[in-house]
């Protein structure tokens, strides 16, 4: 029998969550300990087959990433699983799918379809909207991410739920990249593996695991009292650091000293300074002091010295966040910044509440940005103009060559077609 093929989509709603989707699938996001698509494999077991995402995404590529893949191109002669990339699926053992087509629904969402070898592939509409067609239907416990700034307000309990999962051994088989690899693995620790010279705060039994490799520095506090902690391979905990649970750090990352609090770091980062309930996404600096609070940065961002970002109002009222459809109330009282891929901030820099800056900008000078900054921006406060594409491309390859990666040709096109939609976007808007 052939192995089922595991697909993600990105649907109409998943398509508009900028700052990211104009230069990553959703599934490439991190949410919790994981991103969307290295949970979806864990709990298949399998490797994820491609991603349906915008068109301008094909030729998408990051180390461990799945492939972005047309929906005309996917063959029917193995069984399928299409899964939205929004729905977080609980961990769980799925139940055995029906033999035939069904789909899968989340409460009133229809999150994706189980179709057998042979079958037709869904049609462009459906992907765009998943809706009952008739198939019998499979209830799925989990939850659908509804908005962009969920990936915030969620992620601290989505922490704990893949920590805890992971401690009582639910995965569905070693299908996750190596970024992630240890958080379902070998990994395991206990109160006696933190050095000497460390305090530790309210921890029980399997609330710490550590990957290989990971040095914790004396005088730092891990801090158990609200959730558990995941420092995965190759992780350094620098003196001076006080990490408080449900946190997860991803490979090859650096807490280089501050208070951290419901976190979740991916790979190759170096974080210092206050940071309380973010999300940073991977190859990411934030090398110097300055706060950062209910934020979620892409990869590749660097936030220039003492950058800090507002997460509350001074009436602690509800904050309003640009969206392509229209500025909308979060109903969150407190929500920081959104940074997509590439942004850099110069030194000093200081952001509003509530505030989007798109894929690609280079912000400097001593005035605080527009709530809403285009992508590819460049400038202080709101002189704004658009970032040369060349320049932009040219300081990419320069960044990625620091961490021993390259620009491929084929990322560098989907990099130069996402400057020439998101500038294009910005002109219509103004016009």
């Amino acid at each position: 029998m052939a192995e089922l093929k595991l697909y993600l989509f990105d649907d109409g709603v998943a398509r508009d969550w900028q700052p990211f989707a104009l230069t990553r699938p959703i599934g490439e996001l991190l949410f919790g300990a994981y991103t969307f698509r290295a949970r979806a494999e864990r709990l298949m077991g399998v490797r994820c087959a491609g991603m349906i995402a915008s068109d301008h995404l094909l030729g998408f590529e990051e180390p461990g990433s799945a492939l972005t893949v047309r929906l005309a191109d996917i063959p029917v002669d193995a069984p399928r699983m299409f899964l939205s990339s929004r729905a977080v699926i609980d961990w769980q053992a799925l139940r055995t799918l029906p033999a035939g087509a069904s789909l899968l629904r989340v409460s009133e969402h229809v999150v994706g379809c189980s179709l057998p070898a042979g079958a037709a592939n869904p049609d462009a509409r459906w992907i765009d909207s998943p809706a009952a067609d008739g198939s019998q239907i499979v209830e799925v416990q989990g939850r659908v991410l509804e908005h962009v700034w969920d990936l915030v307000s969620g992620n601290p309990a989505q922490i704990t739920r893949d920590l805890e999962a992971g401690s009582a051994g639910h995965a569905g088989g070693q299908a996750g990249t190596n970024e992630h690899a240890s958080v379902q693995g070998a990994a395991s620790s206990n109160r006696a593996a933190v050095p000497a010279g460390c305090d530790v705060i309210g921890y029980t039994e399997g609330m710490l695991r550590l990957g290989a490799d990971v040095t914790i520095e004396p005088n730092v506090v891990l801090d158990f009292s609200h959730g558990p902690i995941h420092l995965d391979d190759g992780v350094t905990v620098r003196a001076f650091t006080r990490l408080a649970g449900p946190a997860y750090v991803g490979p090859g990352s650096t807490l280089l000293g501050g208070p951290y609090e419901a976190v979740s770091i991916g790979p190759v980062c170096r974080i210092h300074g206050e940071v309380e309930e973010s999300v940073v996404l991977g190859y990411s600096n934030k090398a110097h002091d300055g706060f950062l609070g209910h934020a979620y940065l892409g990869r590749w961002v660097n936030l220039g010295a003492l950058t800090t970002n507002s997460d509350l109002k001074n009436n602690y009222g509800t904050i309003r966040m640009w969206t392509p459809s229209g500025d909308q109330d979060t109903g969150l009282i407190k929500l920081g910044c959104l940074l997509g891929d590439h942004v850099k901030t110069g030194i000093g820099a200081l952001l509003n509440t509530g505030t989007i800056i798109g894929a690609g900008s280079n912000l400097f000078g001593g005035e605080m940005p527009p709530k809403y900054v285009p992508p590819f921006s460049w400038g202080s406060g709101a002189d704004l103009v658009a970032y040369d594409v060349d320049r932009f491309l040219a300081v990419t390859a320069t960044v990625m060559g620091r961490r021993k990666l390259s620009l491929s040709h084929e990322m560098e096109d989907v990099l130069r077609t996402a400057w020439h939609l998101g500038r294009h976007s910005h002109q219509q808007g103004d016009s």
